[in-house]
């Protein structure tokens, strides 16, 4: 260490903010505690004193999500936001789903129960992080903005019915070698994984492995409460499972597991992808999506004695799944290599019925009691928006049209639609569904569907296509949507 002339040492250049992991995940239970509890204002109150108090915070990251689902983030300089956060404006027109570039300013409001304290060494130090509703220019919330509106949705049935909804989802990926292994997916003629291990037996210290016990480390001091994480049945598929939240906060979560997953594997040089299908052969990837009610601190999908220990409430809110399943499978399955997912030789959960065994099933009733009785949606694919999932289902759920018990039962199968055309046919031609998202966001929706399906062969065929991958929604960028 250099000294200066008095013989003392020289101070750090730097002093950005590092917490110790374990630190890290109380701060982060702690605020998801106060979170549950406090008023918006004291949060905010607090959250505000804290940031001037802090000197060694660098940047505020402050996150939304567009209509499609692709997470964006802005970095804010402390002093800048603390002195305009009545003024975060954006342009929204760069946005897909936003406004149009005539009307392109909108506006950010941070959500202050949403902070979480960063591991350092995943994002750099000196960081924390936001999420944030949309505003208009006359500050009122953006329709295509679904966090916002899944927040507003949940307000609203726990202040009329006095229900709580509950959500965690089981995401499952793949690790592929090579950074930006997606954008370059044409160049390098394919994925290659990084490990042939499978389900539970991947060797400990192998890629995959490490990647696994990195992401989970920093998903754990984040405040995840991981539950398991394991390799997945496919070669160099992984999966971390966490602890049930309300469901804006399991959105959030949703978000936040891709985006440590996709940064710890940039830093090991790798791609973590989460394409339903980037590899023909074996299984895809999903996003089981576990759900229920609560109310009055009561688990009201939990009846012992009903048919396989759900409520008639549980039991009405999957007969209007059901029912609305087909018009509501491009929400749920909304990009072109999503319905390669729903092949019948990889377990599949394609069939429209719901079952406590079969994992061919779109519904599956996990075994459960008073507290973990849930449904779990097993056709949501890990590259839909999660705040439009979780809405939709709650819409679907508790507003739409029952299936009758004898359809139901009914020997003939139903099936989901098998490629992205007619599930969009399916979508714009719902009345259920104008009603739900209103007919300027299922415009909006359905022609960015459109655009990218008439990019790629309307038969989905043997392989995997290059459209298919460059022009996701979560890949895709200005360069590669003009390759067409």
């Amino acid at each position: 260490m250099k000294k200066n002339a008095n013989s003392s040492e020289t101070p750090p250049l730097k002093n950005f903010l590092e917490i110790p992991y374990d630190l890290l995940e109380e701060l982060n239970l702690s605020a998801k505690s106060k979170a549950e509890t406090a008023t918006a204002k004291s949060l905010e109150a607090e959250y505000v004193a804290f940031l001037k108090k802090e000197k060694r915070i660098k940047a505020i990251t402050v996150c939304f999500t567009d209509l499609e689902g692709r997470l964006h983030m802005l970095d804010y300089d402390k002093k800048f936001l603390l002195d305009s956060l009545f003024n975060l404006t954006f342009d929204g027109s760069s946005i897909r789903g936003f406004s149009p570039q005539h009307e392109s300013d909108l506006r950010l409001e941070i959500d202050w129960s949403s902070i979480r304290y960063l591991p350092s060494d995943v994002f750099g130090p000196g960081k924390v992080i936001f999420f944030a509703s949309v505003l208009d220019r006359e500050r009122k919330p953006y329709p295509a903005d679904y966090r916002g509106q899944l927040k507003i949705l949940s307000d609203e049935i726990k202040r009329k019915l006095g229900l709580t909804a509950f959500a965690s989802a089981e995401i499952e990926g793949f690790l592929v070698d090579g950074i930006y292994a997606e954008q370059n997916y044409k160049l390098n003629s394919g994925f290659k994984l990084i490990s042939s291990g499978g389900y539970y037996h991947s060797l400990p210290l192998d890629k995959l492995r490490q990647f696994i016990d990195k992401s989970a480390e920093a998903q754990r001091a984040m405040g995840f409460r991981n539950e398991k994480d394991h390799p997945e049945v496919a070669p160099s598929q992984f999966e971390m499972n966490f602890s049930y939240s309300e469901v804006v906060r399991a959105a959030d979560n949703i978000q936040l597991y891709k985006l440590v997953c996709r940064q710890v594997a940039r830093n090991m040089e790798m791609t973590a992808t989460f394409l339903p299908k980037p590899i023909i052969g074996i299984n895809g990837s999903g996003m089981h999506t576990n759900f229920s009610l609560g109310k009055s601190g009561k688990n009201i999908f939990y009846d012992p004695k009903g048919t396989d220990g759900l409520s008639k409430i549980a039991w009405d809110f999957i007969l209007r799944l059901l029912n609305h399943a087909t018009e509501t499978c491009l929400v749920f399955n909304s990009s072109v290599n999503s319905y390669r997912r729903l092949d019948p030789h990889f377990e599949a959960p394609n069939q429209i019925k719901v079952s406590p065994i079969d994992r061919g099933s779109m519904i599956r009733i996990p075994v459960g009691n008073e507290k973990t009785s849930r449904i779990e949606i097993r056709s949501v694919a890990p590259d839909a928006n999660p705040y439009l999932v979780l809405y939709t289902i709650i819409k679907t759920g508790l507003e739409g049209n029952k299936l009758k018990k004898d359809e139901e039962k009914r020997e003939r199968a139903r099936f989901l639609p098998d490629n992205i055309n007619d599930a969009i046919k399916l979508f714009k031609s719902s009345d259920f569904i104008t009603a739900v998202l209103g007919e300027e966001n299922k415009d909006k929706f359905a022609n960015y569907k459109q655009a990218v399906a008439d990019k790629s062969p309307k038969a989905l065929g043997t392989f995997v296509k290059g459209s298919e991958i460059i022009y996701h929604h979560e890949i895709t960028n200005q360069v590669l949507w003009n390759e067409f």
